[in-house]
């Protein structure tokens, strides 16, 4: 019998432009957590030289970021390409405001 080897630690990154009406705000926030959430990835948006965990609602919310704001998303682990993926899915879709 064979030892699988341990998956690889992977980190992805990405730019978004938040693109929504009102910013992250507090439902934005708690969407993106809920989302980050089904990842095992450790997750941080970075605005401004501040860095906060992306499954934090108030670190979210605390980045301040309207209308156009550019924020980095950093996630590393196994599923960290997917967890990147679906955030920015969450991002275009303009949390599913009108």
């Amino acid at each position: 019998m064979q030892m699988s080897e341990p998956s690889p630690q992977t980190e992805a990154q990405k730019t978004i432009t938040v693109v929504n009406k009102m910013g992250i705000h507090a439902r934005p926030a708690a969407m993106i957590v809920r989302v980050a959430n089904k990842f095992k990835a450790e997750i941080f948006f970075e605005k401004d030289d501040e860095v906060v965990n992306g499954k934090s609602i108030m670190g979210l919310m605390m980045l301040a970021a309207g209308k156009g704001s550019q924020i980095k998303l950093t996630a590393s682990g196994e599923d960290a390409t997917e967890a990147c993926e679906e955030i920015e899915k969450l991002f275009a879709r303009k949390f599913d405001e009108k």
